[in-house]
């Protein structure tokens, strides 16, 4: 199993590349953020500087959408920063949630997020792809012999996104931590796949949640609730699809969300939220992985026998670094 670490890019942003840089020694192969550039500071500027101060770590965005940038211009910096550093970028995408709703708008629709996929894929690693009713090819991707590649990996939760994510993508995010759940998407995702004729086994399986390392389990959980509160916006836009009882949906992941009341954007991500209250213990101790180091051993262990190539740590709350040096020296050796 590899792992990774979620960063948000608030200022200061040398803390973030400080935090990625520090995560690389401690054996993270993976640095992430967030892609909400009106909540959070611009992510691909953030980018280049983690990859300039690591030496091997692959970054991207937890990730982008369709809708806030052109989808030449995202193909264009990946492509720029794999020329600059090596194929070191990877592309998680999905809807929109934030990056999205903050501006008024709704996220897109699968069929726009197919297209983007192809559009961004394609034109980051050098091919002619067809946008807007125009033929367009980045000439200096590649020109000298070397490739470009770009992993597109796609977050879903609902039956329709993880049927794309099976049969176009190179993997799947799932941002929740319950081996229940991740049974069940992945071998959705997986059953997408084959029925597309692709190997399932290619795909690369990406599980991200907070973790906090410790012992006061009631401060951990006060501190991760807000995570709770972010699913559940995902959430809400199934049952409002599904229907609160639908089949297409297990309750283990809709039944906790009947006391939400809204959301505020402004407190996204941050440990306190105000909003995340109808959140259940219960829900954060499945969605996220708490308490001492033989917790997330556990955890992990049972998400790797399901097949996780990859687990991505949520690092926002008040003990980043102690966590960080706790999975280094204890849980990912374990891992290994």
């Amino acid at each position: 199993m590899k792992f990774g670490v979620v960063l948000q890019t608030d200022p200061p942003a040398w803390r973030v590349v400080e935090l990625a840089r520090q995560a690389e020694t401690l054996g993270f192969e993976y640095g992430w953020t967030f892609d909400s550039h009106m909540l959070w500071q611009e992510p691909y500027v953030i980018y280049s500087q983690i990859l300039a101060a690591t030496k091997t770590m692959t970054v991207g965005p937890m990730v982008t959408n369709p809708g806030t940038r052109n989808w030449t211009v995202t193909a264009s910096l990946f492509a720029t920063l794999n020329d600059m550093f090596g194929n070191r970028t990877i592309c998680g995408i999905g809807r929109g949630d934030s990056a999205m709703r903050v501006l008024g708008h709704k996220p897109s629709s699968l069929a726009t997020l197919s297209e983007a996929m192809g559009v961004i894929k394609g034109l980051a690693e050098g091919r002619e792809v067809t946008y807007n009713g125009t033929t367009q090819q980045i000439p200096w991707v590649a020109t000298d012999g070397r490739t470009s590649e770009l992993k597109m990996l796609m977050a879903a939760y609902g039956p329709k996104a993880l049927h794309l994510t099976g049969s176009e993508t190179d993997g799947f995010i799932l941002q929740l931590a319950d081996p229940q759940l991740a049974e069940w998407t992945i071998g959705a995702v997986r059953s997408a796949a084959a029925e597309a004729g692709r190997d399932p086994d290619d795909l690369h399986i990406c599980v991200a949640a907070p973790a906090y390392v410790g012992d006061n389990i009631e401060h951990q959980r006060d501190q991760v609730r807000w995570f709770g509160g972010m699913v559940g916006n995902h959430v809400a836009d199934l049952v409002e699809r599904y229907g609160a009882d639908s089949d297409l949906v297990p309750p283990a992941l809709t039944e906790y969300i009947a006391g939400r009341q809204g959301y505020d954007y402004s407190e996204h991500g941050k440990a306190g939220n105000t909003h995340t209250d109808f959140v259940p213990d219960e829900v954060i101790d499945r969605f996220c992985i708490l308490g001492p180091p033989e917790n997330h051993i556990a955890r992990l262990e049972e998400l790797r026998a399901l097949g996780v190539d990859q687990f991505a740590i949520y690092l926002m709350h008040d003990d980043k670094d102690a966590t960080l040096n706790a999975y280094g020296q204890k849980v990912i050796p374990a891992l290994r």
